[in-house]
């Protein structure tokens, strides 16, 4: 994954519904309600950050969360869904 700035799908949509107060993904034909810190992750997908630096700006703000392993992993499985370019 080094160099990849992964983005979020021109289709999808990251959105926070007040009402239930969550964090969705909204794709063509489906919703996807985001769980722990999903959304946090994907807010930081613009295109132009690199998921080392997606990592370490996580690492940042959650001191001690494994983020160098999970983070990764967990981009690399939207991606894999097809939400993430």
């Amino acid at each position: 994954m080094t160099g990849w700035r992964p983005a979020l799908e021109r289709s999808v949509v990251l959105r926070h519904d007040r009402v239930r107060q969550t964090d969705l993904l909204v794709l063509p034909e489906r919703v996807v309600v985001l769980e722990g810190r999903a959304a946090d992750v994907l807010r930081l997908c613009d295109g132009h950050r690199t998921v080392e630096e997606i990592v370490d700006m996580l690492a940042a703000r959650f001191h001690g969360a494994p983020v160098t392993v999970e983070v990764p992993r967990f981009l690399d499985r939207v991606r894999q869904e097809g939400w993430l370019r």
